[in-house]
Formats: structure tokens, C-alpha cells, sequence
């Protein structure tokens, strides 16, 4: 089709935002509502224990892919409340002195407004750690900051827009050995690259089942054994008292039957995401003139590419591409606001860039013939609008 159009559903290439269900998690997550369906808390029956079983094997499907422990493993509703937990939990408000929280400014917003929440209501200091123009972290700089004293280092492990891979490992020893407790935003990263909880140094590593291939509404924080924090949720004293209420055991189950498939096939999956990703980066680059690739291509997530083309502002694209083409201009936390993104903005991107940013998410289900289709999709699409703006 030479406008590369087409009558069948979108082309999906937005894994950033959210998977779709792996099958086989689809099927324990079903199992789990019709069959395993008691509440993991009651204890005076087989339906109880059959639940509660079947979280602990969750619990060392997680532990077991992130090399934790499954007793460090606090079930929630996604990364958004680990998160919230993480930081409210271990920094009670109105303290006699405002605390000092390190953070990378291209955090997501999860984090990023958590800590403003912080800095709004006096509570908190915020100490913004160096990146350069393609967001790689100054571990020079963040030295220098634990060194001067934190009550909490917010580093993600993955940026959910340029995805930029951070030197966890590099990051958990600077801050063990200043004694600051480390909380890594794990969402993007955890089933597509190695993470070792326990080794690394980590403190607080928050997850999200629907970015790799579980469902939404589930996720898990893995608390660093010896740390407690403080609820958020009362009323029934679950999980250690640190978040109560009725475990999801169909999300729960589902998250680790989705973490043990990641820890059998990330590594095959993503060398073949990796090439897939390259090729339409190669396509676009020889295709589509002044193309930039933004971000550490040296270090990213084998999925990601976030392009700019600067004389074009992606509303623009979006609205020619998205019959056939489901890609973004940013985190979908975002979704309809107006501003530009505070990513790139921190990056101290030029303004043409910015606005002309495209981010493209490949996953595991994602095919050739979809990037062969995907070129052609935005090559006409950009054609199309640079005719109509010179004419």
C-alpha cells in the first residue's frame, strides 16, 4: 500500500506505556479468579490456603528474577504506590528538619511529584543530581551530594521516554557506602535487563506487572530486609503492617508467572527486540532527513527509540499516524498535558527538538513486518505533512 495505510488495527509500538497480557499469565490470572479464588488471609480453610500458596510462589517468582528475597517482597497496586510508599513511608512528614532528597531530574512524575509534594509542604529539600544533553547521569556529582548528606537518593533504573539505562550497580555502592537509603524506580527495566536487588545495594525497587506483560493495577516494592515503612493504608495490619488490605491474588499471581517467564526468556527476547529496534532506527534515519535519535544509544532499553524530527511537531504526526500507528510523545502519565516534556526539558534539549519528539516502544510481540509497515507508515505521514506546510 504506497501510503502505507491500512484496514486492520493499529501497528502497537507504545510498550513504555503498558504490554499486553502474555498469554500464559493471562491463563494463571484466570485460573486464579475461578479456581484459586479464596482470600490469602483466611486461615480456616483449604480455599485461604490454596490463595496464600499461591502468593508465596509469586512472592519467589518476583524475588527470584530481581535476586531478592521473597520476604522482602510487599505486594501493591503498582509502582505508582510503591513509590508513594517508599517515600512517604520512610519520610514521615514534620520532621524538626526538612529532609534531603537526592533525585534525577528526569524521574517519573511518580516520583518526581512525590518529592515536590515534599518541597511544597516544607518537609523536604530537593538536591537535583547532574545529567548531560543525552541524560546520562554525573556519578561525579552524586558522589559529591552523599558525601554533603541525603535522607533518600531517587535514581530510576530505566528512563520511561529516552530509555536511558542507569549504572544501578555504580549508584548502590556510592550510596551504601554514605549510608543513604536508595530508592530505584524499577518499572521500566525490571524482566528487560539484569537487576540484583540484594548485591547492588538497592533499598526500595519499585515494579509494575503491566510493563512486563502481567496485568495493571498489580505491582510489588522489594524493601531491603532491617527497613520498615511506615503505611500509607491501615486497617488490618497485612503485609508486615506496611500495606494493609485484601491481597489481589489473580494480579499477584499473574505478576509472578509474568517474572518467571522473564527470567527464562528476557535474555533471547531482548537481543531480538534490540535488532528490531535497530533496524527501524536504520530505516528512519536513511528515510526521513534531519532525524535525531535522542538519548544514551550506548545505554538504553533494547526497546526504546525516541526520535525528534525537528521541523515537524509531533501533534502533528500523532494525528496522521495513530488510525495505523500506536506510538507516543511521551509518558503516558502525561497524556494530555500541554507542556512539554520535563525529560527533555531537563536534557536542555533546543525547543524544535522537543517539540518534534516521537517515542517508539518495541516489545516481544512485535514483528518485522511491523517495522517494514511502521517506516512507511511515518515516511508518508512526514511527506505528507512537509508538503502541506510548504505549500
Amino acid at each position: 500500500m504506497s501510503n502505507g495505510s491500512s484496514d486492520l488495527k493499529p501497528i502497537y509500538l507504545d510498550y513504555h506505556a503498558t504490554t499486553p497480557v502474555d498469554i500464559r499469565v493471562a491463563e494463571r490470572i484466570y485460573h486464579c479468579m475461578t479456581e484459586e479464588f479464596g482470600n490469602a488471609s483466611s486461615v480456616d480453610h483449604e480455599y485461604g490456603d490454596h490463595a496464600e500458596n499461591a502468593v508465596k510462589q509469586a512472592a519467589k517468582h518476583v524475588a527470584n528474577l530481581v535476586r531478592a528475597s521473597p520476604r522482602e517482597i510487599i505486594w501493591t497496586s503498582g509502582a505508582t504506590e510503591s513509590i508513594n510508599l517508599a517515600i512517604q513511608g520512610s519520610l514521615p512528614p514534620n520532621p524538626e528538619k526538612p529532609y534531603r532528597i537526592g533525585l534525577l531530574p528526569l524521574e517519573h512524575k511518580a516520583v518526581f511529584d512525590t518529592c515536590k509534594a515534599f518541597e511544597q509542604r516544607g518537609w523536604a529539600e530537593l538536591v537535583y543530581l547532574k545529567i548531560d544533553s543525552k541524560g546520562r547521569l554525573d556519578i561525579a556529582h552524586l558522589e559529591q551530594v552523599c558525601v554533603q548528606g541525603l535522607s533518600l537518593v531517587c535514581i530510576m533504573a530505566a528512563n520511561n521516554e529516552i530509555g536511558n539505562v542507569y549504572p544501578i550497580q555504580d549508584i548502590g555502592q556510592i550510596a551504601q557506602r554514605y549510608n543513604v537509603p536508595f530508592l530505584c524506580d524499577g518499572s521500566q527495566a525490571v524482566g528487560k535487563i539484569p537487576i540484583q536487588f540484594e548485591d547492588w545495594g538497592i533499598t526500595y525497587l519499585a515494579i509494575s506487572a503491566h510493563k512486563l506483560y502481567g496485568s495493571k493495577g498489580v505491582g510489588a516494592l522489594v524493601v531491603r530486609k532491617d527497613y520498615y515503612l511506615k503505611p500509607l493504608v491501615f486497617g488490618g495490619g497485612h503485609q508486615k503492617g506496611m500495606r494493609s488490605g485484601t491481597l489481589n491474588v489473580p494480579g499477584i499471581v499473574g505478576l509472578g508467572e509474568a517474572c518467571r517467564l522473564r527470567s527464562l526468556e528476557m535474555e533471547e527476547d531482548e537481543k531480538a527486540i534490540a535488532n528490531l529496534r535497530d533496524t527501524l532506527q536504520k530505516l528512519l534515519l536513511e528515510k526521513i532527513p534531519s532525524l535525531i535519535i535522542n538519548g544514551d544509544i550506548t545505554s538504553r532499553l533494547s526497546g526504546n527509540l525516541h526520535i525528534s524530527i525537528p521541523d515537524i511537531p509531533n501533534s502533528a504526526v500523532i494525528a496522521r499516524v495513530r488510525q495505523n500507528l500506536a506510538i507516543s510523545t511521551g509518558s503516558a502519565c502525561s497524556s494530555g498535558v500541554e507542556t512539554p516534556s520535563h525529560v527533555l526539558r531537563a536534557m536542555g534539549l533546543p525547543s524544535q527538538v522537543i517539540e518534534g519528539a516521537l517515542r517508539i516502544g518495541l516489545g516481544k510481540f512485535t514483528t518485522l513486518e511491523e517495522i517494514e509497515q511502521t517506516t512507511k507508515i511515518l515516511v508518508f505521514a512526514v511527506r505528507q505533512i512537509r508538503e502541506a506546510m510548504s505549500s
